[in-house]
This record gives C-alpha cells, structure tokens and sequence, in this order.
C-alpha cells in the first residue's frame, strides 16, 4: 500500500507569511489612548448623542403641546427648530470624524483602539442618529397611516444594520493584522462613507425642515434605503484623509472647489446637500465610468 502523500506547503503563501511583519508587537501598544485624536472622536459621540436628545425632545414637544411652552423656550422655539439642531450636530460629528484621524496621523499617533473606538462613535453619530431624526420626521405627516410608521421604522434599522456592517468592514480590511489586498486602494473607500451617508440624510432633512415641506419627508425612507445600499456596495469612493497643505490640484479642480465654497457660502443648507450629493454621485460616475472592479485578491 501506497504511503500518504504529504501536502507541500505553498511557497507563494510561505513568503508571504514570512515577510509579513505585524505593526503592533502585543495588545498594550495596539490599545494605547492618544488625547487630541481620542478627543475629537469623543467630540463625535457627543455631537452623536446630542442630536438623539434633540430629535426625542422634538417629538416630546411636538406631542405635548401647551405644556412645553417653558419646556422648550431654553433651547429652541418649535420642534422643526429641534429638529434642524439635530441635523447641525450631526454635521458637526462629520467635522469632528474628519478632525480624529487627521490629527492621529499628523502626530503618528494611530492605534487600533482609536479606529475601534472611532467605529463605535460613528455608529451613534452617524447610524443611530441618522436613522432616528428620520423616523421622527416621518411620523408627523404619516399620523393617519400607521403601516408607513412601521415601513419608515423597519428602513431606520435598515439603515442602521447597512451603516453597521460598513463599519465592521472598513476596519477588517484596514486592519494591520492582513496584508493589504489589491481591491482596496489606500486612496479610496469602498462602499459610501458613514459619514457622508449621514451628512446627505440630514442635510435633505435641513432642506424639507426649511422648505417646510412635510410632505416630502415620505421620500426619506425611499432616499435611506438608496444610501443603504451604497453603504455597503463595492464602489470605491474617494478618500480625504490624504488630502493637506502640500496636496496638490489641477486648474479644473481648483475651480471646482471654488465652486463648492461658493455654493456653501450662498445657498447655506442647500449647499451642503448638494456637496454631499455632489460626492455621491462623484463616486458612482467614476465607478461606471471605470468599469466593475476586479476581484479581491491579496499582494504578495
């Protein structure tokens, strides 16, 4: 009887196990606390957690009127005004995201806490938040019809769910424990970014809270759903983490960035919204305009 033939081990994946060297040498140096990076991202938890309390105490004040009177005077005027401060802190948590790994990198300051603890604020800041000023803002002109309260609540956890899986994605394949795979540049995002996910939901929020158009808060769970998907698709989407002082641009890219302070400047909140429709639909021309990327497939 033939012995057993023992399986050679592949060389290809030998040398890549050889030559890959961890960037942390044990769990202490992987969890260090950096102040100013951690520090921004608390700035994005509390900016989080401020803009749930203002969506559950405007639909308090909406639901108690002629007793919230003395209530309400010491923050805002009237529920929609609750509401649009919600929206405000939401923006203020995308300022404070962008600030914590600016920083990190600057002071060379990075560690695995700070992305996992960066994962955790965004899900508040940018999923739970998000998904709850929605539902909120669906419920005033879907009184009667309490089927769509229940569609619009079960797109929120949608919403939440795709924002989550996002997250845990991003840090698995930036994670320095792999080596870097071929399907994800350094350069770019693949799916929406969390954070423009929530700026663009909050922002049409601002624009139908001004507008005074609660009839076009109906289109939201469709828009949500729409943003859901990118979130977790494989589109890549450009990175601004790299962007600094010593960037450069191209004429047609100056102009442009000109364009958009402008239109900020200007239009105020429809400036925002269309910045962050703007990167969207940014990311899904390039995508189609490049083609359907390949399969994942790890560097040696």
């Amino acid at each position: 009887m033939n012995a057993p033939v023992e399986e050679q081990p592949d060389p290809v994946e030998s040398s890549k196990k050889a030559d890959y060297i961890p960037l942390y040498s044990d769990s202490g140096e992987a969890s260090k606390i950096y102040l100013l990076p951690n520090l921004m991202t608390a700035g994005n938890l509390f900016c989080g957690f401020v803009a749930i309390i203002r969506c559950i105490q405007a639909k308090f004040a909406s639901t108690t009127e002629g007793l919230n009177a003395d209530f309400i005077e010491t923050i805002a005027r009237t529920p929609s005004q609750l509401y649009e401060q919600a929206v405000w802190f939401i923006l203020a948590a995308v300022v404070f995201d962008m600030l914590d790994g600016r920083m990190a990198r600057m002071t060379q300051k990075e560690s695995l806490f700070g992305k996992e603890f960066d994962s955790l604020a965004d899900v508040v800041s940018f999923g739970v938040a998000p998904a709850l000023l929605v539902f909120f803002v669906l419920l005033t002109p879907t009184a009667d019809f309490p089927l769509v309260r229940t569609i619009g609540g079960l797109v929120g956890f949608f919403y939440l769910l795709c924002a989550a899986v996002r997250l845990a994605r991003y840090n698995v394949i930036t994670t320095p424990l792999l080596p870097q795979a071929e399907a994800f540049p350094k350069d770019d995002f693949l799916g929406l970014p969390v954070p423009a996910a929530a700026g663009m939901v909050s922002s049409i929020v601002l624009v139908l809270n001004r507008f005074d158009l609660p009839a076009g808060a109906l289109f939201l769970p469709i828009l949500m759903i729409l943003i859901a998907v990118l979130m977790v698709s494989n589109i890549h989407y450009p990175s601004l983490k790299t962007l600094g002082t010593h960037s450069r641009i191209d004429f047609r890219g100056f102009i442009l960035l000109l364009l958009v302070f402008t239109g900020i400047f200007l239009f105020h909140f429809l400036g925002v919204a269309i910045l962050f429709l703007g990167y969207i639909f940014f990311g899904l021309i390039r995508h189609f305009r490049r083609g359907r990327p390949e399969r994942v497939k790890s560097t040696p």
